[in-house]
């Protein structure tokens, strides 16, 4: 059940930042980073960004009718990693680097909140056994 409400939210939220990304991808940057101005290659590389997010999205929407089986185990494990590294990027891109826009520690937050999520998701020892 609880894998179900993350996949599903984690569908939607991801595909519709990808998508974002894809089409208009100044307008992320201006928010996680408060870039005003952007080269054309990193708008192009966020656009493969925003291709790579929106993967994750339609992955997630079949899996979210699953019950624990391999392949969404194999998700929610990739899922963790996604969102485990997500944060620790962006934490550092506004505390190293000291790139902030008004969405970049709500998008940590966010991811952080993910990664615990998943990891509640993820099936106990006993559970893991009988799998």
């Amino acid at each position: 059940m609880r894998s179900t409400a993350l996949m599903t939210v984690t569908a939607f939220v991801e595909t519709g930042t990808g998508l974002l990304l894809l089409i208009w991808p100044a307008v992320v940057f201006v928010l996680l980073f408060g870039w005003r101005q952007v080269a054309p290659e990193t708008l192009l590389i966020g656009r493969v960004a925003g291709a790579g997010v929106i993967s994750i999205g339609v992955a997630c929407w079949p899996a979210r009718r699953d019950t624990r089986s391999p392949g969404q185990l194999g998700m929610l494990a990739g899922l963790l990693t996604y969102n485990v590294l997500a944060a620790l990027v962006l934490m550092f891109a506004g505390a190293g680097l000291r790139m902030v826009g008004i969405a970049l520690w709500p998008a940590v937050g966010y991811h952080a909140a993910l990664a615990a999520w998943c990891v509640a998701c993820l099936p106990r020892r006993q559970e893991a056994q009988r799998l």
